[in-house]
């Protein structure tokens, strides 16, 4: 096959970090990218060939998007769905907007995992006390659109609690004893080819639900880990995906595997591939929407990533402290994002710690947590 440079156009809905380093991946391979974010000078934007500063559901935006392109993807879920079902008809638009509508609605994604055969935990539509009384509490309430980053999640103690929750569609599941979050990477290209990356563990911030840490590879028994990948497939398979993404997984005290959710891009439990394996996930990606075959999954070395979170009780300008001192130790790879503002636990940046065994990398991940900060 014979390419004329720049080889790909790529679109990206979305300017976040995610759409930066996949604009970084791009531009390494030659591609031509155009972003779509409503803030000036995204992190994206910051980095790509042309940036188009509009709405997510800007139909007359993400209609000039596809016409500049070959092929369309996105960083965030939150965009308009029935604009990209009418421009899929001239431009290749990766994972599919029927795939992404059906990721929007939590209680849609659920009842396809369900009605597939794919573990998760028990849930309702309706929520209400007679609920609570099947499920048992305490429950979970989900907001069905728009949650992320532990926003759109409650715990149900008791049916008094019910009545503080916000109105909006939602549903309740039942609360899973966990002992792992759990996330395998998955990606599909066009020709149905397949590439699974190891699992790995998910550490949360004590009191919001906001990833902490990654840690590859996730400590697990070997036939759990197979277990997670095979279902993670079955997931991917189930939608028809095709692009790269992330299942996220519980795994019960009593040894159960239940699905989350899917993400159906590039994910925070991902950035770890950049340093720690043959190929990144964000370089699969763009191999996968654009047909190429797959790259090596193979995980080089244990790594953990420390997500670095704004300081609670700082919004403004973004002030880094600890770089240097961070960065004297063996295996530390930095990477900010570009935000020009810092608010309490908004994603800045993240920090990849690589080491012979996954102990040692933990050890210098709790060293880094403790001196990297970020305030305003």
């Amino acid at each position: 096959m014979s390419l004329r440079y720049p080889f790909f156009r790529i679109g990206i809905i979305g300017g976040g970090q995610l759409a930066k380093m996949m604009t970084q991946e791009a531009k390494r391979m030659g591609f031509w990218v155009a972003v779509l974010d409503p803030t000036p000078q995204s992190p994206a934007g910051q980095v790509s060939d042309r940036e188009i500063i509009a709405d997510f559901y800007d139909s007359e935006a993400l209609t000039t998007l596809a016409q500049e392109v070959d092929v369309v993807t996105y960083d965030i879920e939150h965009v308009d769905v029935h604009t990209l079902q009418k421009e899929a008809i001239q431009t290749l638009i990766l994972p599919s907007p029927e795939l992404l509508a059906i990721i929007q609605d939590k209680l849609v994604q659920k009842e396809v995992l369900r009605q597939g055969g794919i573990p998760i935990p028990r849930f309702s539509p309706e929520v209400h006390r007679e609920t609570l009384e099947e499920l048992g509490l305490p429950a979970v309430w989900k907001a069905r659109f728009g949650g992320y980053d532990g926003r759109g999640v409650a715990r149900i103690q008791s049916a008094e609690d019910l009545s503080t929750l916000p109105p909006k569609p939602a549903f309740l599941e039942e609360h899973i004893d966990i002992a792992k979050e759990l996330a395998v990477l998955v990606a599909r290209n066009r020709q149905g080819e397949m590439a699974v990356y190891p699992v790995v563990e998910m550490t949360f911030h004590t009191h919001a639900h906001i990833c902490n840490w990654v840690i590859a590879p996730a400590d697990i028994p070997l036939q759990i880990a197979e277990r997670a990948r095979s279902i993670a497939e079955r997931c991917v398979l189930l939608l028809e995906g095709v692009g790269i993404f992330a299942v996220e997984m519980f795994l019960t005290t009593g040894g159960e595997l239940f699905v989350n959710e899917i993400a159906p891009r590039p994910h925070n439990s991902g950035h770890f591939t950049i340093e720690a394996c043959v190929t990144s996930q964000f370089e699969q990606h763009l191999r996968a929407i654009c047909d190429l075959p797959l790259g090596a999954t193979d995980l080089l070395s244990p790594a953990v990533m420390v997500n670095l979170l704004g300081g609670e009780g700082y919004q403004g300008t973004p002030v880094l402290t600890g770089l240097t001192e961070a960065l004297r130790i063996p295996g530390v790879s930095f990477h900010f994002y570009g935000k020009r503002e810092t608010r309490p636990l908004r994603k800045m940046g993240h920090v990849t710690i690589v080491d012979q065994t996954r102990e040692g990398a933990m050890e210098k991940a709790r060293r880094v947590q403790n001196i990297l900060k970020i305030h305003s």
